[in-house]
């Protein structure tokens, strides 16, 4: 793995999830609901691949501010929520007073020790495993956690997207995981420092095959009609290439 140096404060031993988020956490939160790359790009597509959840268990993996698992709840869903930055889990809980979700802290990184195995029917991890550097552990937990049969539906950046963006490639190969920092515009002053993994697709599906996930459907979304009146040139750009890359695979 090689680490980006254009942040000397950052350590690198740190969790990247949590020290990037917590930086921001309100502002994402009350802003990621109408954003267009979330609410009109990426929940849209993630959302097409889980299908009803009306009576289920669903795994809100990497919550944040709980804007899924609001959503699912309110669907009739179970839900079972964590996130590895404390201000998200309580922002989560604010959102989804009332509701049937029960969230708590917990790092994709490692075992999901307060669930018991076979206990869910429905994973969605969206836009969280970039903080992750190493991917079979998290499925592996994710398939323990998983009723047979269960569906497991998670997005993440497009790994040929990030590589072929020369911020976060730097002089790197595409087959390197490699770990990256960007200053995040779109949520205001002072901007975030944001650092996540970058890795070749062969490394996310030979991940997901080998702890026992079987791929049933790829997304590379194209961003909602919507999007070109209230982002012209977003929508675009989304038009053109894809900035993410969403996955349903079942538990064998």
């Amino acid at each position: 793995m090689s680490t980006d140096e254009k942040n000397p404060d950052a350590t690198a031993n740190e969790l990247p999830g949590r020290a990037s988020y917590t930086q921001f956490a309100g502002r994402y939160a009350e802003q990621a609901p109408g954003k267009p790359h979330n609410a009109l790009y990426e929940r849209p597509a993630t959302r097409s691949l889980l299908g009803a959840v009306a009576g289920l268990d669903v795994l809100d993996a990497g919550c944040g501010p709980g804007i899924v698992s609001a959503e699912l709840a309110r669907e009739g869903a179970r839900v079972q929520a964590f996130d590895v930055t404390p201000a998200m889990v309580e922002l989560a809980k604010a959102r989804c007073a009332g509701l049937a979700v029960e969230i708590a802290v917990g790092d994709l990184g490692r075992p999901l020790d307060w669930l018991a195995d076979a206990v869910v029917d429905r994973i969605v991890c969206s836009l969280a495993l970039d903080y992750v550097e190493h991917l079979a552990p998290a499925f592996r937990e994710f398939h323990r956690v998983a009723r047979p049969g269960a569906l497991l539906v998670f997005s993440m950046s497009h790994p040929m997207r990030d590589w072929i963006d020369t911020r976060t490639r730097g002089s790197r190969s595409y087959f390197q995981t490699t770990r990256f920092g960007l200053h995040w515009g779109g949520f205001g002053e002072p901007k975030p420092w944001v650092e996540a993994f970058r890795r070749p697709l062969a490394d996310i599906f030979n991940a997901l095959t080998e702890t026992g996930w079987a791929i049933e459907r790829v997304l590379e979304p194209e961003p909602q009609p919507e999007m070109k009146a209230v982002s012209p040139a977003l929508y675009a750009e989304l038009a053109q290439a894809p900035a993410f890359i969403c996955v349903r695979a079942r538990r064998l």
